[in-house]
């Protein structure tokens, strides 16, 4: 198995693709094919670990199969459900996976527990000797995840950028007040797309390549652009579709929909990913908030990226600039690394592409997208905990409402399974704004929300109060290179 750039060059290893993170070009790597698996072997494996190994091990071809099961068993041993990502059913035709039983209590754990661990097994297989420094930009959820997994690692050091003012209070506590020798934290004056754009220019950057160089550091990434950070998601979609069929809901065999909110596109490709290695998969349903780029995209095969940006409480899918869509677009391209090359171009240069009807039209019996308002999101928190006593965060609550647009549309009754990317209590003064006025304090409006639903708080929350904050720094988007170049100076 090798890598290919989106956008040309050389094809490299496994372990090399998920060393460097991103293509020298500028391209994502993507395996030269799609390994079939044998859906009903690996579903009958019973158990997380087991699953996770046989969709991996594929791809990685050159780490010791032991290995790469030791790995997986270390990766989650931190989190609080034994079945990592359960499913909970909600109705006759819907179920929800819970991605958030990991230590940073969202979806992003899932990948970022095995990440540092596939990354460091990668540098010895390429016997490289340097620091490897992680450069990350987050719309929320990804920074904390990072840093949780690789703080105190040897050999690496993290450095994250977010939004300043672009996060939820608790996302942003998670971060600043991190612990490590090997980690640094700085808010970023734009929005999620300004910081995303910003490092893409740095990882290009020839001359911060050579100055890192020189202080023996290599550049990587742990957003889902490193498809390292991409492999560990697609095995939850098999997860889910194994624990449909131990139910009953599912007989083996027959097809299962997935509902996802989205803004950067890692976490539903990797559900076309899942389908591409034979998983019977019917639709993936993109769910968005107001900033519904995808949704219009998927209707029209023109992304438009020249819209206004909205702050919304679904503040890890205020994304309008989708990077990992550039791998579906690599496939919808027929592989022709020229013609990414040119959509990226005019996306740069214009802020929109068109890949044209005949392309998008490829995809549309597969992909279906709508988008929630707020006032949406807020209601069907509420109307799903009165209807099934089930307390949803804002981004699963944007899941849910996609998915009943999409069968009062379509009367598709196929099970249907919502991912769930993050624990409500993440975002317990927006959720508790679904049933009554919400106070200024955070912790306070935890208590009240566990007070009126009873759903349990989790540890990690407890935890933050009066965790002191050691990350403060705010930089313009102008400076972020200087404070690469200069986070870990003493």
């Amino acid at each position: 198995m090798k890598y290919l750039s989106t956008r040309g060059g050389e094809a490299v290893s496994a372990a090399q693709a998920i060393e460097m993170g991103i293509s020298p070009d500028g391209g994502l790597f993507v395996p030269e094919e799609y390994p079939r698996l044998d859906v009903e072997s690996v579903i009958k494996r019973g158990f997380y670990e087991g699953i996770a190994f046989d969709v991996m091990k594929p791809y990685l071809p050159e780490f010791q199969p032991g290995r790469i099961m030791n790995m997986i068993t270390e990766a989650y041993k931190s989190f609080d459900h034994r079945g990592i990502t359960p499913l909970v059913p909600i109705s006759r035709n819907e179920s929800v996976m819970e991605l958030w039983h990991g230590p940073t209590m969202a979806f992003k754990d899932v990948a970022l527990q095995m990440l540092p661990r596939l990354l460091t097994e990668s540098v010895k297989i390429n016997g490289d000797n340097k620091t490897i420094y992680i450069l990350v930009a987050t719309s929320g959820d990804t920074g904390k995840a990072a840093l949780e997994g690789f703080h105190d690692v040897p050999g690496t050091q993290v450095l994250v950028f977010y939004p300043h003012g672009g996060v939820s209070k608790m996302q942003r506590l998670q971060m600043v007040s991190q612990e490590g020798d090997n980690v640094s934290v700085c808010a970023v004056e734009g929005n999620f797309d300004d910081a995303q754009t910003g490092v893409k220019k740095i990882f290009a950057d020839k001359e911060m390549a050579y100055a890192l160089n020189k202080k023996g550091m290599r550049l990587s990434s742990a957003n889902s652009i490193n498809f390292g950070r991409l492999l560990p998601q697609i095995a939850y979609y098999f997860s889910a579709y194994g624990q449909l069929v131990d139910s009953g809901k599912l007989k083996y065999g027959q097809l299962v929909n997935f509902c996802v909110p989205t803004g950067n596109f890692g976490d539903i490709l990797a559900g076309y990913y899942a389908k591409k290695m034979c998983l019977p998969v019917n639709r993936l349903i993109l769910a968005a908030n107001r900033n519904n780029v995808l949704t219009d995209f998927f209707k029209t095969g023109v992304y438009d990226a020249s819209r206004p940006f909205y702050k919304s409480m679904s503040c890890s899918i205020d994304i309008l600039i989708s990077s990992n869509l550039e791998r579906l677009l690599f496939d919808l391209a027929d592989r022709d690394p020229e013609l990414v090359k040119n959509w990226m171009k005019e996306l740069s240069t214009t802020g929109k592409y068109n890949i044209g009807l005949s392309r998008i039209s490829r995809v549309s019996d597969l992909f279906w997208s709508d988008w929630c308002s707020e006032e949406d999101t807020l209601k069907t928190i509420s109307r799903v905990y009165d209807e099934y006593h089930y307390l949803m965060d804002p981004h699963t609550a944007v899941a849910q409402t996609a998915y009943e647009r999409y069968a009062k549309q379509t009367g598709d009754q196929t099970q249907t399974v919502l991912l769930s990317t993050a624990n409500p209590y993440k975002f317990a003064t927006d959720v508790l704004s679904a049933f009554e006025t919400p106070g200024k304090d955070d912790f306070k409006n935890v208590e009240r929300l566990n007070a009126l639903t009873g759903a349990p708080v989790p540890a990690p929350i407890g935890e933050l109060m009066g965790k002191p904050e050691r990350h403060t720094g705010v930089c313009q988007l102008n400076q972020m290179k200087e404070r690469v170049l200069n986070a870990f100076e003493k």
